[in-house]
């Protein structure tokens, strides 16, 4: 069986290569043996392996936090899965052809889904909406903001919010990501910029604006809570410029601003089996009516990984690069 491996901390073209493993062999009791159809390679996995990232795996070791597959077997007594349904690994080692583990490892996934958007699924979309959903009660025609709008988790937070009849404010680096992100839905498209605050002022009406969210940190966020209304939420979910959160003080005491920090891993540990298969079976709906799509630019078998791991990192991409572990 193929896997991927982590060989040692460093550029991630450099250092995941392809290795034979043992089959994980059948399933026992209460557990189900999956074979993995497709994987998305995540910014957190980037970040992982070149050591940047909340936890610093200790290699040789497998890696993938995104996986889904159809499930090949099951073990004794398996009540919630059968062979032939398709499931989303909720485990972090999925690149790999075949994963054997408990059933409550595994979410199960609607019939018609389409594999490699659900490989997809785990992080972005839920990370999207459970900042939109847990911080704020939005109300029909309420605003969002959030820069770093053309990201993954931006732009799928834009598609959400307007399933949702919210409206959504998306802060971008470059005047070309403008048209685009329109074209997604996004309401207002603005630069970043010093005087951001009076633009989105201007460009909403004036509108209150009660849920931020950040994945820039540095001086980004304090413009960011200077946009939004006073007793409002700014939720930080990222630190894309390498900085540490930067707000005045005046947000915190004559406005009353709330800066709160999101991080999907450790929200998961909190919430129960079938709390977790709630949240993706719902989601998983959101792929089957067109509320989310996300474009896929390449596929990669595990044998050429270390190409994938550098498309993969490459700027200016045009959607999301994938491994398929059994082609």
């Amino acid at each position: 069986m193929k896997t991927a491996e982590l060989t040692a901390i460093g550029p991630a073209e450099q250092v995941v290569r392809c290795v034979d493993a043992p089959d994980p062999g059948a399933p026992g009791p209460g557990e189900v043996l999956v074979d993995i159809v497709a994987c998305s390679i995540n910014p957190a996995d980037i970040l992982m392996i070149e050591g940047n990232y909340a936890t610093r795996p200790t290699p040789p070791c497998a890696l993938g936090i995104e996986g889904t597959g159809t499930v090949a077997a099951i073990g004794a007594g398996v009540t919630t899965l059968k062979v032939g349904d398709k499931v989303m690994s909720l485990g972090r080692t999925n690149w790999t052809q075949r994963i054997r583990g408990s059933a409550e490892a595994f979410a199960r996934l609607p019939e018609q889904v389409d594999l490699e958007q659900a490989a997809m699924l785990k992080v972005n979309v839920a990370t999207a909406w459970l900042m939109l959903k847990n911080y704020v009660d939005l109300k029909a025609g309420d605003w969002v903001i959030q820069d770093s709008a053309n990201s993954g988790v931006g732009v799928d937070l834009i598609r959400l919010a307007r399933a949702e009849g919210w409206r959504t404010v998306n802060v971008v680096r470059r005047a070309e990501l403008v048209e685009p992100l329109q074209a997604l839905g996004a309401d207002v498209v603005v630069v970043d910029g010093p005087d951001l605050a009076s633009r989105v002022a201007a460009s909403t009406g004036g509108a209150a604006i009660r849920l931020g969210i950040d994945a820039v940190a540095g001086a980004a966020v304090g413009r960011l809570a200077a946009c939004v209304a006073e007793g409002g939420t700014v939720v930080n979910y990222g630190m894309l410029s390498g900085e540490p959160c930067q707000v005045d003080a005046f947000q915190f005491v004559f406005r009353d601003i709330r800066l709160v920090g999101f991080w999907l891993a450790k929200l998961m540990r909190g919430m129960s089996f079938p709390e977790i298969q709630d949240l993706y079976a719902g989601l998983a709906s959101r792929l089957l009516d067109g509320t989310i799509h996300v474009g896929v630019e390449a596929t990669y078998p595990l044998v050429r990984i270390p190409e994938a791991m550098a498309h993969a990192k490459r700027e200016g991409r045009n959607g999301k690069v994938l491994l398929r572990p059994n082609d």
